[in-house]
This record gives C-alpha cells, structure tokens and sequence, in this order.
C-alpha cells in the first residue's frame, strides 16, 4: 500500500524501495508476490531502469504465469531494450490469455513493424541540446561541492572533436557510449539519483541505470539486476554475492574496490573518485576469475 501511495504521487524511487521491503518479508502468498513484483517492475520502468524492471517481470510471471501485466510490462521493457522478437513473443503470450488486450495487439504490431524494418528507436542522440543541458544535468555545483563530489564534466578537445561533446569512456580498448542522454536529477526531497554505467569488461557488456538513487545500496541493485542470469553469463558466475565492483583512477593508473554494502553517495564521496561527464562508472567482476586476476596484473589495486 505504501509502494502504491509512492507510485500515484510518482515518487517511484520510494516505490520500489517500499515494493522490495514487502518482498523482503517473504510471506509465502506467491499471488501477492507477484503483485508486487510487477507493481516493482513498473516503478523501474518509469524510472528508465529497464532491465531491472524485466527481472521483475520474469520472476513475476514465474509465480504467476497468467498475470497479465506482468506479462504487458516485460513486452514493454523488451520494446524499450530494443528486443523485438522477445517482444513479439510475450505479446504472443499474453494475446493467448486475452486476445482482445489492446496494448498487447499494438505492441505487436508495433514490433513487427520495426523488427522488419530494422529499426532502433531511442538511438540516436541529440548531441548539440545534450551539449545545452550538461549545465543543468549537474544540478549546479553547490549541490555537488556539499556532498564533496569531484566532477569531470567537459571533454577535451580531442575527444570533443571525435564525440561531438560525448565523453567516451574508455577501458583497455573497450568502449562504450551507452550513457547518452541520461542526466543527474534533483528529486522532491532534495536528493540527486544519477545514471550509472556498470561495465562487465570480460565480455565487454553493459547494464545502464539511469536512476540510481544516491542513497541506495549497489548490492539492492545487483539483487535485481541479476534476479536473471544474463545471456553472456554463459558459466553462470555472475551472481549477486559472487561480484566484486571497482572504479578506476585513471590519473594514477589505480583500481579501488567498491563495497557492494555503500551507497552511490558513499563511493561518489571517495577522495580519488571523479565522476566523467555526468555518468558515474563501476566495473564488474566475477570473483577469483581468472579474467580479473590477467586485467589486474600490473595495476595497483586498492583492496577493502
């Protein structure tokens, strides 16, 4: 009910954190754990949190494979993440409980259409109106220099020439411009949720939150987001508690491990942390693997 009363005020941030405390309590009615479950997804969704929000979904329609938002709600995410079949698949699905559902006969249409034609809507980004709004998406700096948060906001030359005023990240050779168009905002109680890329480097994936509340946990993250293996965790080690987080100081060339316990606003708050162009960054590792010991090799590592 709480979770509920968040949502309709849109404070979805609250929602989900009020919708993971019902299911912390594990009380055994899988019914109403699937409500929560999709009333979760939905407040991910809104948030831009998709790939969290299709975890709820699928672990929601485990427990109730009928539930029909769930099943509306995990389309939805699969047409925001772009994938078409999968979508057209649980349009399928749910048309076969009700084929009369409006917003699962549009959807259907809808990525038909653009599975055929190819395209990717929601790709391209508006660089000059990102370069506009980069001033706002930092909230000022008395926001930041109170929580002692150290920015790198503008690009230099040479990358601004190459990016158009996107600062690339780049990790050994590995690179990713998944961050675009995302920005920091100020919520109604005062506090900052920011877009986060979490970098997998050894298989060169990406998971992107666009609002990670300051104050919530990196493991809460990591339980949603890996409620499901994903699909390139192919020797299935990418589980929440077998995860090792870091960021990288990439003036001296040094790695510090992140306590999967703190908060964003905790590691945000690290003397050597600098957040680039707005996006803070974490990398992910499988723990012990042999990958993280060869990247590791020859860097200095700060261990907790």
């Amino acid at each position: 009910n709480e979770g509920n009363e968040y949502f309709k005020e849109k404070d979805y941030g609250r929602a989900v954190a009020a919708y993971s405390e019902g299911l912390r309590r594990r009380c055994g009615d899988a019914e109403l754990d699937a409500v929560l479950l999709t009333n979760r997804a939905a407040a991910h969704f809104h948030l831009g949190n998709y790939r969290s929000a299709l975890n709820d979904a699928i672990q929601a329609k485990k427990l109730k494979p009928t539930h029909l938002k769930a099943i509306i709600r995990g389309a939805l995410c699969h047409m925001e993440l772009k994938n078409f079949v999968e979508a057209i698949a649980w349009c399928e699905e749910g048309l076969q409980i009700d084929s009369k559902e409006k917003k699962l006969v549009e959807m259907r249409t809808k990525a038909d259409k653009l599975k055929l034609e190819g395209t990717f809507l929601g790709t391209q980004t508006d660089f000059s109106t990102r370069k506009k709004c980069q001033g706002r998406a930092v909230m000022g700096t008395d926001l930041l220099c109170e929580r002692n948060i150290k920015l790198v906001l503008e690009p230099s030359a040479e990358e601004e020439e190459v990016s158009d005023g996107l600062a690339e990240i780049s990790l050994d050779g590995f690179h990713s411009d998944s961050a675009t168009g995302a920005k920091v905002h100020l919520d109604a109680d005062g506090s900052l949720s920011w877009p986060v890329l979490f970098l997998y480097p050894e298989h060169e994936q990406t998971d992107f939150t666009v609002a990670f509340h300051e104050s919530s946990r990196f493991i809460d993250h990591l339980m949603v987001m890996f409620a499901e293996l994903p699909p390139w965790d192919l020797e299935k080690k990418y589980l929440p508690n077998n995860l090792e987080l870091y960021f990288e100081d990439e003036e001296r060339e040094e790695m510090y491990e992140v306590n999967p316990e703190h908060t964003l606003l905790q590691v945000l708050q690290h003397e050597r942390y600098f957040v680039k162009a707005g996006t803070p960054t974490v990398l992910v590792f499988a723990k012990r693997s042999p990958f993280s010991k060869k990247y590791f090799s020859g860097k200095k590592v700060h261990r907790l």
